[in-house]
């Protein structure tokens, strides 16, 4: 009933920009926000960045402020995640996620509705 679709992965230099693109499909009614999360290899998956889907507010990890830029555009259901000043450890297997749980919009718990990822790769 909701599919997310990434796109936008790819090969980059440090240094560089990317930009990520998570296509909805389905049910957006009573959705809270919108989430990207990766998972680096070998690691965890850790949140990046979150919005909501209805509104402004919006929220993102400290290892990417400053970097990152989450937006959305509700008429085509997208969200975007504008990657600036790319480092390799931001090399990840990016996903995003739909919350249709509460405001907690960093937590993992709270998305229930996963894309299939999307792979970034940050050379040095």
């Amino acid at each position: 009933q909701v599919q997310l679709v990434e796109s936008g992965g790819g090969l980059v230099q440090a240094g560089g920009s990317l930009r990520l693109s998570c296509a909805v499909s389905g049910r957006t009614f009573n959705m809270y926000t919108m989430g990207w999360f990766r998972q680096p290899p070998g690691k965890e998956r850790e949140f990046v960045a979150a919005i909501a889907w209805s509104g402004s507010n919006s929220a993102s990890a400290d290892s990417v402020k400053g970097r990152f830029t989450i937006s959305r555009d509700n008429a085509k259901n997208t969200v975007f995640l504008q990657m600036n000043s790319l480092k390799p450890e931001d090399t990840a297997v990016y996903y995003c996620a739909a919350n249709f749980a509460g405001w907690g919009m960093s937590r993992m718990g709270n998305y229930a509705y996963w894309g299939q990822g999307t792979q970034v790769t940050v050379s040095s």
